[in-house]
């Protein structure tokens, strides 16, 4: 039987994790405009960087989801076989996938965060034209929110078919027949 615990919990940190990551994407940073200071060098000047905050609060959310789920799982390759049938199948299925969008998505907030949190200062050459100022896409935190969200769809149902394949595991075999009957 699976947990409501276990269940409840890793939704929880995949939601935040996923509202965090839509409020990256709302509050990229942005150049507002290009200002001189006062030698002269041409310098870019940046809205809130919040996003990069938000960005890494959904990674480390997502990664205590997934952290706790694969615990709970232990990495659906350790302890006690499972029996097999289609709720073990789709158990593997969901765990290959929830593992290739949680890595997908951890690589989109965190890229979204790096670039985010870079900012080009000053411009060392001199030139008539305004410096080209480092912006990061649209989409970036967008993607990862999108991944986050196929990650904890992805992870819950891993547990819930474990969970059921483990419980088919624990039951014995029914007796077919009736009276065991034995050779003489």
């Amino acid at each position: 039987m699976a947990s409501i615990i276990i269940i409840a919990v890793v939704f929880v940190l995949d939601v935040l994790a996923f509202v965090l990551a839509i409020g990256a994407e709302r509050r990229r940073s942005y150049v507002t405009y290009v200002n001189v200071d006062t030698y002269g060098r041409a310098y870019c000047v940046y809205s809130s960087d919040a996003s990069t905050a938000y960005g890494v609060s959904a990674l480390l959310l997502l990664l205590a989801g997934q952290a706790v789920a694969m615990v709970a799982t232990r990495c659906f390759c350790c302890g006690r076989a499972l029996s097999p049938g289609r709720w073990r199948a789709w158990s593997g299925i969901c765990f290959v996938v929830c593992c290739i969008t949680f890595v997908i998505a951890e690589l989109c907030l965190l890229a979204g965060s790096v670039r985010n949190a870079y900012h080009t200062k000053y411009i060392p050459r001199p030139s008539d034209s305004p410096p080209s100022c480092a912006m990061l896409r649209k989409g970036v935190f967008a993607a990862g929110a999108a991944f986050t969200f196929l990650t904890a769809l992805f992870t819950e149902l891993h547990y819930l078919f474990y969970a059921r394949s483990r419980a088919a595991a624990d039951s014995p075999p029914p007796i077919v027949g009736g009276i065991g009957m034995t050779r003489m």
